[in-house]
């Protein structure tokens, strides 16, 4: 059993960036869930499979072996035993990664599968239910968030660096909407797990959120029970 490290938080909190940092320096794998769901999507759209056929994703989801391993220092998506990491990015996949991950079965197997990666190395997993669901047993939990309008500002300086018109207003309200539907949803809701740590980034740098997840890496040991503190 590998030594593990979930972070749990809202859309745009930097959770992705946060862990691969934390991964990097502790020499962990880090477990992109979100790349594993758009590799079931890419599986299912092989398949002739819709959006909308939530029977045959059920069905079909059952036969996709998803694992991840790194090459040269570089995250690699095998399905089936093929590298499809240059495959999943596009619109198509990403829509399709939306629809099936609600579905139960979809989200059973790739859970099946993330827990399997964490019992075979010490790893950093990011998502929306890890402390909660995925790795309840995890060694270090950590519920990173920020708030709305910062988490707003940082996706529009992401997209207007890339050139994209965008507006400030709008980026804000489908957070909020999106961290709705994301604790509301029937099947594995956003939400803090009872002994995770909160972590607020809203005026932190990501060095200091890093610093900050490393720390509680050390625990010590108070009545023969584990605990650890954020500074």
């Amino acid at each position: 059993m590998g030594y593990s490290i979930a972070i749990d938080g809202p859309a745009g909190a930097g959770k992705s960036t946060i862990a691969k940092m934390v991964a990097k320096r502790k020499g962990f794998i880090y477990i992109d869930t979100g790349a594993m769901y758009r590799a079931m999507a890419l599986y299912l759209l092989r398949r002739g499979i819709g959006e909308g056929e939530q029977e045959k994703i059920s069905e079909k989801c059952k036969e996709a072996d998803i694992t991840i391993r790194h090459e040269n220092g570089e995250q690699v998506i095998l399905l089936n035993g093929e590298n499809v990491s240059p495959l999943i990015r596009t619109e198509e996949v990403g829509n399709m990664a939306s629809a099936s991950s609600v579905n139960k079965d979809v989200r059973e197997k790739l859970v099946e599968l993330q827990r399997r990666l964490a019992d075979s190395a010490d790893v950093v997993m990011d998502g929306r239910d890890i402390g909660t669901i995925v790795l309840p047993g995890a060694d270090v939990k950590v519920y990173l968030t920020a708030d709305s309008s910062v988490r707003a500002k940082r996706r529009f300086d992401e997209l207007t660096a890339k050139g994209e018109h965008c507006d400030l207003a709008k980026i804000e309200r489908d957070i909020v909407e999106r961290d709705k539907r994301d604790m509301s949803r029937e099947i594995s809701p956003l939400r803090q797990a009872e002994d995770a740590v909160l972590v607020d980034s809203s005026s932190m740098t990501t060095e200091e959120v890093a610093k900050a997840i490393l720390e509680l890496c050390e625990p010590f040991s108070l009545h023969g029970k584990e605990f650890v503190t954020l500074q």
